[in-house]
């Protein structure tokens, strides 16, 4: 009579399909187990637990395992069957250590494709290396998905979300949303224009009654029929304000990689700014670069100053006229009365007994800052010949760029392929000729170090080909704004080009 024994048979599935190609269902697995059972404990007691959808690499997240393991661990059950390790763990150290916790409370762990009855068959070793090929697929998915999503990002590609004022159309492409655009584009001018701070501008809008981005997308959701989980507050934050104010997505620049991850399930970290993937002119934006570029100037002279307010007067030239006499700051003088002014800063100080006036209105200031533009474009009519030509051939000089960057991101994939392919030959022939396993290793460290350093010379080329593209969108687009701030200057004076 055959003992009669409680068992239990774990199944999992994984988020990775290919990774999961020869577990291709829950159901699947539960067959093997079945069988085997079936024919070896016919007598006894089978119960599975399952996880669809779970990776392998951790235990935590995986509810049916920890359901089962606390009655492996009460000792309900005797015997733990899996179809393969790789069901049971695809982490190397976890799951060693998870193995001899088990082991150690009394239970008996069956692998039907690995051949192994732990703790009957104590062959360590052998349960070691299988562990090991089991975490191989991991971390090479895990790499190669960093890959694919490098990739993407450096080709504009890797679409998560949009930010308030745009969608992702059906294109997988950034499309404006036109009322929320005109909100931005508010947001923006009460800051720049009205000077008020992050904190007037969401009462503002709260006061307004205009959706807050959240509101907005749980709208945009339900009117195409989806459900929207998250909490729509009507409320606008401070933070929202700020987030838009700082966001360069509104010029047309794609910014990301901008947190990385330092191991697989591990903690996201911040990069530098230096280490994000950038592209200019990815897509149609809401704000110029130059009213991008005066937002960014104000708040940190705002930080630096801690600003409390909106200014009376704008004393556009304060801190870049000084008395050709005595060398003081010259001093504004805004009066309602009076045509704005400077006068001396010792005469206003101390009278005539320290200098005298200096006095010189603001629109003399303008004819003569015009003045001395007009001769500063006249005598740069070959420079500004040169940029206009630099503009019409941006867009042909990027798509060339791209070309390259492209050709030679082909050129990597074939490499990174054929990396893989050496790896996998290496395994091969020191499995087939063990003896010859200390020359086999030292010639294929050659072959992998040289593929390593080829693919690392590519990489570097295809960061220096987007540094490029980046950098002749970055160089014409502040020389257009430029050259857009002198004409302002020579039509209107400093009023309205904001000098400071």
């Amino acid at each position: 009579m055959t003992e009669h024994i409680d068992i239990a048979g774990y199944c999992r599935i994984s988020v990775d399909e290919e990774l999961d190609r020869d577990n291709v269902s829950i159901e699947n697995q539960k067959a093997i187990i079945t069988d085997f059972v079936k024919h070896r404990f016919p007598d006894s007691t089978l119960t599975f637990y399952e996880d669809r959808d779970r990776s392998g690499y951790t235990f935590e997240q995986r509810e049916g395992y920890q359901a089962m393991r606390h009655g492996l661990m009460d000792h309900r059950y005797d015997v733990l069957i899996v179809k393969d390790f790789s069901r049971f763990s695809r982490r190397n150290s976890r799951g060693l250590v998870e193995l001899e916790d088990l082991r150690d409370a009394g239970v008996r762990i069956i692998s039907i494709g690995d051949g192994i009855d732990f703790p009957n068959d104590d062959d360590w070793l052998k349960i070691q290396f299988q562990f090991l090929i089991n975490e191989m697929p991991v971390t090479d998915t895990s790499k190669k998905v960093r890959n694919v999503i490098k990739r993407r990002q450096a080709d504009g590609q890797w679409i998560c979300a949009a930010p308030y004022g745009y969608r992702i159309n059906k294109y997988k492409e950034f499309e404006i949303v036109p009322t929320e655009a005109d909100i931005v584009r508010l947001i923006f001018n009460l800051y720049n224009n009205e000077g008020w701070g992050y904190k007037r501008i969401s009462n503002y809008l709260t006061e307004q009654g205009i959706p807050t981005p959240r509101m907005s997308e749980q709208m945009r959701k339900e009117a195409e029929g989806e459900a929207c989980k998250r909490i729509a507050k009507a409320t606008w934050a401070i933070v929202t304000v700020q987030g838009i104010l700082d966001n360069d997505f509104y010029i047309g620049t794609l910014r990301q990689g901008k947190y990385t991850r330092v191991k697989i399930n591990g903690k996201e970290v911040k990069r530098n700014d230096g280490e994000h993937v950038v592209i200019e002119n990815h897509h149609q934006a809401i704000i110029d670069y130059r009213t991008f570029a005066t937002t960014r100037a104000l708040r940190e002279k705002r930080t630096r100053s801690h600003y409390r307010g909106i200014k009376k007067y704008d004393n556009f030239y304060s801190g870049y006229l000084v008395c050709g006499d005595c060398g003081a700051p010259m001093f504004s003088m805004s009066r309602n009365d009076l045509k704005s002014a400077y006068t001396c800063g010792t005469y206003h100080r101390r009278g005539l007994a320290g200098c005298t006036s200096h006095h010189i209105r603001v629109d003399k200031l303008d004819e003569l800052l015009k003045k001395y533009v007009r001769k500063v474009k006249e005598c740069s009519a070959e420079m500004l010949a040169k940029l206009n030509e630099d503009l019409r051939q941006e867009e042909s000089n990027v798509v060339e760029t791209e070309q390259s960057a492209d050709h030679l991101a082909e050129i990597l994939e074939d490499l990174r392929r054929e990396l893989k392919a050496t790896k996998r030959q290496r395994i091969r022939d020191i499995l087939k000729h063990p003896d010859q396993e200390s020359l086999l290793e030292e010639t294929y460290d050659e072959l992998e170090s040289d593929l390593q350093k080829r693919m690392e010379g590519l990489t570097h080329q295809i960061d220096l080909l987007s540094d490029k593209r980046n950098t002749i969108i970055q160089v014409n687009r502040a020389a257009k704004t430029a050259m857009d701030v002198f004409d302002d200057i020579m039509k209107y004076g400093s009023s309205k080009t904001g000098l400071s």
